[in-house]
């Protein structure tokens, strides 16, 4: 097998594999326009073509770099303790560079911007800002606040090293091609958070669900005070997040109004999400998805440092720990297919029973916040439990929807097919949804 032919095939095991973290739910779908699979030349739109054409390998130096050494940008600024959440600190025109290959007609920034820990202290992240060049003015441009799946707790792991050039086997990476050339070919403008400094060598707190949303909302803000980029404060903000992306996109729902009232956003798209962590670990323990769940416990404990989850492991499940903590999603989360967690607990302890653990389950549950007014949601989720690839209950996703309605919330609820079976039959529709690119549709309307 060729290299490329090799690489293609790593690739889809991987984006396979990402579905035991993509778990979509189930219920009954609501507005128009309704959810549809996007055709091939939807995803292979004209300004993606352009990008390959005018695009161009990197130098070996280039593509070795980000792979073996982590960018002097990542070095933190001294706070004065004034900046207010979403300063930006510093910026940094970069190439986007995918496997190698440095797309055409795409400009890129690393930011650096202030946002707010989960006990009300200034904190720093960084992320990533991407525009396609098509002609269009930036000022006029529509803003998508994208969180992808990407759950990794070690460093330079995240979009804005992602996207230059590190870690580019990522499953995460690989699943957001097609809403990314979406995007593109709509001409938005797309921000990402880092949730965090992505060069911090400590673990990373990915799955603490509000931090990620203030998170997500400063770095938004902090793109729109970047000057070179061009954007414009009066544009329309859509957010879309999916998997542990999802959880952060939904929490900055409930966040919005109290924590950036100014932000202009006028549609969310959570997709893949986790409403209630502890029944995802509960779910995903002994399945395809044990890593995972390990993960999302590991993702937790930098913002919860009462969980102490070594206190709790054996000598074994620290070991898996140690790894985890410093490991990028792919390959490192894909390593306990099929074991009982309890196995690496002290006492056979369910991580989920866990009394040490519950209030970071409790502060992460989606539902119980009001969504902000003026902005309307989609969930998208499985139909129903119906496939080993689905780890989150069905039910959590229709309860999400029930709740936010209960409190006024403009919600759709659309679900997808997830079997099995339309994994054999309709594997390009299957995998399209998985990762919410039958979404886009909906988002461009609501933004329009």
């Amino acid at each position: 097998m060729k290299p490329a032919a090799r690489l293609v095939a790593l690739a889809s095991a991987v984006v396979i594999g990402l579905s035991a973290l993509v778990p979509l739910t189930a219920g009954s779908a609501s507005a128009a326009p309704p959810n549809r699979t996007p055709g091939l030349n939807e995803i292979f739109n004209g300004f993606v073509i352009g990008t390959f054409q005018s695009g161009k390998m990197g130098s070996p130096d280039e593509i070795l770099k980000p792979l073996t050494s982590t960018d002097p940008f990542y070095r933190e600024p001294a706070l004065n303790g004034s900046e207010k959440p979403g300063t930006l600190l510093k910026s940094k025109k970069v190439a986007v560079q995918f496997v190698g290959f440095q797309p055409g007609n795409v400009d890129a920034y690393k930011i650096m911007f202030v946002t707010t820990a989960l006990d009300g202290k200034a904190d720093i992240s960084t992320g990533l800002i991407m525009i396609p060049r098509d002609g269009r003015s930036n000022a006029n441009r529509k803003i998508v606040s994208y969180q992808m799946a990407n759950d990794s707790v070690g460093a330079n792991c995240h979009p804005s090293a992602m996207w230059t050039g590190s870690d580019p086997m990522d499953g995460a990476s690989w699943s957001a091609l097609g809403p990314l050339a979406q995007m593109f070919g709509k001409g938005y403008a797309v921000v990402m958070s880092d949730v965090g400094n992505n060069g911090d060598p400590k673990p990373h707190g990915v799955f603490a669900g509000k931090y990620n949303a203030r998170s997500n909302l400063d770095a938004t803000r902090a793109a729109l005070t970047l000057g070179e980029a061009g954007l414009s404060k009066t544009s329309p903000i859509g957010m879309f997040g999916i998997a542990g992306g999802g959880v952060g996109t939904g929490h900055a729902i409930e966040l919005k109004d109290q924590y950036a009232p100014e932000l202009n956003v006028k549609a969310a798209v959570i997709e893949g999400m986790v409403p209630n962590y502890r029944n995802f670990i509960e779910t995903a323990d002994g399945s395809v998805g044990s890593g995972f769940a390990m993960a999302t416990l590991l993702g937790l404990e930098p913002h919860y440092p009462d969980m102490r989850v070594n206190d709790h492991l054996n000598d074994a499940g620290r070991k898996v720990a140690d790894y985890y903590r410093t490991k990028c999603q792919t390959p490192g989360y894909f390593t306990l297919p099929m074991v009982p967690l309890n196995t690496l607990f002290k006492g056979g302890q369910s991580p989920a029973r866990i009394p040490a653990f519950q209030r970071a389950y409790r502060d992460n549950n989606l539902g119980e916040g009001t969504p902000a007014k003026g902005v309307r949601v989609l969930i998208g989720s499985c139909r129903a439990d119906d496939s080993p690839m689905s780890l989150v209950p069905a039910a959590d996703s229709r309860k999400l929807a029930k709740a936010w309605r209960s409190r006024g919330g403009k919600v759709d609820y659309q679900p997808t097919d997830c079997s099995m079976v339309n994994a054999v039959v309709n594997i390009y529709g299957w995998g399209t949804d998985l990762f919410g690119m039958q979404t886009l549709d909906w988002l461009a309307a609501r933004l329009d």
